[in-house]
């Protein structure tokens, strides 16, 4: 099944965090898709952000600008917008911004999921929420095995430990509310996604572009360390993906997709990140690296995800290999710096990227 477009044509969807790098993604490829759209979330993260600079805010027909952790404010929000689907992507996103901030991370990543579900099952129009999680919530003992959905979930950072805890939560929702109502849902859990207009702090493709920006070598924490790369559109197409099948498979087939669900790359793209930059710097002239002997924080050595359930019962397929990838997010930044329409070089990506989905 290739998801269809005319399938979101006027389909009332509310995201949490559109003011993000991945919900801004989102946002451009559900409104390419004439979806109707309604968006929660604190304001931008950083400045420049991808919701500025491609004016993510006029893809909606109605945004608030607050914090999920108000439950009030996000129930009155939801019945106001009346979504059939929900993506909830809120979240504290940065590793090393839980070892600064612990509490605020466990309070938006757990209690903020909490309330998105709770105003969700207090809403009668809603069909489907997708809860969008992260590949740092499964436990890691770092054996170089590639991570199943039924794996055990854990955290050795807080961070990590907040979305396992989002996993559960949803897991203990469905299984004590939505098992008897019309809500559906499933959690999505991606590798680490890269693509034109992130510029989160502490993040390496964004710490690349800024060290280009300022004339100096980007400074590397842990070079040896693998990951799944994926271009952001790759992940953002699953979550529509599995919503999609969700709501057109009947009961009780639709039960076989309420879970959790891997969007990973091929396992030939889990790259170091001594590569991933070497390789940004073939693309880029003139930049450089250095690796800092002083990082501290913990941080898994190696990380990787098993697609295959989303391949074999969603037939989603990575499209763009991680080379690939690095060369769409190198050109969004360089069409950004000469000043050019961002919302239009962003949905040209799209239309590149969908040309190659059968």
């Amino acid at each position: 099944m290739v998801a269809s477009p005319s399938f979101w044509n006027g389909k009332s969807v509310f995201l949490t965090g559109h003011t993000g790098f991945k919900g801004g993604w989102l946002a451009l490829l559900l409104k390419q898709w004439e979806a109707k759209l309604f968006g929660y979330s604190l304001e931008p993260p950083t400045n420049p952000s991808l919701y500025r600079e491609a004016r993510i805010h006029s893809l909606f027909d109605q945004e608030w600008i607050a914090d999920v952790r108000d439950l009030t404010q996000l129930s009155q929000a939801i019945q106001t917008a009346q979504p059939e689907i929900i993506f909830h992507l809120a979240a504290q996103p940065l590793v090393r911004d839980s070892y600064r901030d612990p509490l605020t991370t466990l309070s938006t990543n757990i209690m903020g999921t909490a309330h998105v579900l709770e105003a969700a099952r207090a809403c009668s129009t809603v069909q489907v929420l997708i809860n969008v999680t992260t590949d740092k919530c499964y436990r890691n003992d770092e054996t170089g095995r590639a991570f199943l959905e039924s794996d055990p979930l854990g955290g050795k950072d807080i961070y990590s430990a907040s979305k396992a805890c989002s996993e559960i939560v949803s897991h203990a929702y469905q299984s004590s509310f939505f098992s008897s109502t019309a809500v559906r849902l499933a959690t999505a859990r991606a590798g680490n996604v890269i693509g034109g207009g992130d510029w989160a702090k502490d993040r390496l493709v964004p710490d690349f572009f800024r060290s280009v920006g300022a004339g100096e070598p980007v400074v590397i924490r842990y070079p040896e360390a693998v990951r799944p790369w994926q271009h952001v559109i790759e992940p953002v197409y699953g979550y529509t993906l599995l919503a999609e099948h969700i709501i057109q498979s009947p009961p009780p087939r639709d039960r076989h997709f309420l879970s959790a669900w891997n969007f990973g790359p091929a396992e030939t793209d889990s790259k170091s990140v001594g590569w991933v930059i070497d390789t940004l710097c073939q693309f880029v002239p003139g930049s450089a690296w250095e690796h800092d002997q002083q990082a501290t924080f913990h941080e898994a050595a190696l990380l990787r995800l098993d697609p295959s359930k989303a391949r074999d019962q969603l037939h989603w397929t990575p499209i763009w290999d991680v080379r690939q990838a690095l060369q769409e997010t190198a050109a969004w930044f360089s069409a950004w710096k000469q000043g050019s329409d961002m919302q239009a070089i962003s949905s040209q990506q799209l239309e590149h990227y969908f040309s190659h989905v059968s």
